[in-house]
């Protein structure tokens, strides 16, 4: 088999972060190692699923910490590095931080893949990092029987201006900063369907650094920050809102899709993760009548690289989509509002 004739998604039984442990099943896995003794310079942890842990070293710096790795979502080598890498950093931004330097995570199956594919992730991983403004500054390598690239990343913060999952407050704006839809188009890559255009797009949005939470850190306005991963748009909110004790309000036509994810999901191609992310906490989620089966494998689609979430005081909102648009995020939307209440709604 030549390089080119490889298909790493075929390698991998999932891809991207649809390969995440399922949220029912990570918590009971959780349950069995309890929070204690958590020292007060820990400003973040695992206690509210937050996305990276957070160290106060000082009273002017805090040291963001996070990991990230998954199985091919892509055939393509090249693009798989960079979509890992993306994906990893986007931890630190998400937490208000400014990313400072890496260590690469990679597991290959020695005997099946040759060296330069495997070099062609790990210059993927590279060329995102150096856009980042980053260096990768070493790593652990292991042989395994799937592909699996990502990244430790470190990040700063100052500790006044880190942004938690948890701060939402009633009559707070919903604000995504990039479309759903990648889980839906790795479905139908796998299954051959997805054509060139969906695949620039795909690559388009899953290789875009969520660089505004920088610049978000310095906005008082801004309560409540995450990014939309393996666990969808809905599976993110409700993390958030479980964390302030609040009730979050989606409008259906007001959330940013990939055209082709549409089209895909009416004809009913989508990932088992979406499934999976449903079963875990459809419960807590109420789908007003008319939102129909397709639209909801959107909103629980796995995310890979998605969007920052973030909840705003209405007085920031302008600023903050003037913000994504300086960025390059043209797709970022007011989604849906913070109510007094509980779980998710979506009308």
């Amino acid at each position: 088999m030549t390089t080119s004739e490889i298909r790493l998604t075929s390698l991998a039984h999932g891809g991207g972060c649809g390969c995440k442990i399922a949220p029912g099943v990570l918590s009971d896995i959780l349950k069995a190692s309890p929070i204690r003794n958590l020292p007060a310079a820990l400003l973040a942890g695992s206690e509210n699923n937050e996305d990276a842990a957070v160290y106060l070293l000082n009273p002017n710096q805090a040291i963001i910490a996070t990991t990230d790795f998954f199985t091919p979502i892509v055939d393509d080598p090249y693009d798989f590095g960079r979509i890992a890498a993306t994906n990893a950093i986007s931890d630190i931004y998400a937490m208000g931080g400014q990313p400072i330097f890496a260590l690469a995570l990679l597991g290959m199956p020695i005997n099946v893949l040759p060296v330069e594919v495997i070099q062609k992730i790990t210059s993927g991983g590279e060329a995102v990092c150096a856009a980042a403004g980053i260096p990768i500054a070493g790593g652990h390598s292991i042989d395994t029987v799937e592909p699996i690239y990502g990244l430790v990343v470190l990040g700063i913060v100052h500790p006044d201006k880190l942004k938690r999952n948890s701060g939402a407050r009633v009559g707070d704006s919903l604000i995504l900063g990039k479309p759903l839809g990648v889980g839906i188009l790795s479905a139908a890559l796998k299954q051959q369907k997805l054509d060139a255009a969906g695949y620039e797009a795909m690559i388009r949005y899953t290789t875009k650094l969520n660089t505004p939470g920088v610049a978000l850190a310095d906005m008082p306005g801004v309560h409540a920050l995450t990014d939309v991963t393996g666990f969808g748009l809905t599976g993110h909110l409700l993390e958030m809102c479980r964390g302030a004790k609040v009730q979050g309000e989606l409008n259906w036509k007001d959330i940013p899709v990939i055209p082709q994810a549409i089209d895909f999901a009416r004809q009913n191609v989508y990932t088992g993760a979406s499934t999976r992310n449903w079963a875990g906490f459809g419960s807590e989620v109420k789908l007003e009548q008319g939102i129909e089966a397709w639209q909801q494998n959107i909103l629980t689609d796995p995310q890979t690289s998605g969007g920052l979430l973030l909840a705003c005081d209405p007085a920031s909102e302008q600023a903050v989509l003037e913000l994504f648009k300086q960025h390059g995020f043209d797709d970022a939307r007011k989604v849906g509002q913070v109510v007094a209440g509980q779980g998710v709604v979506v009308r």
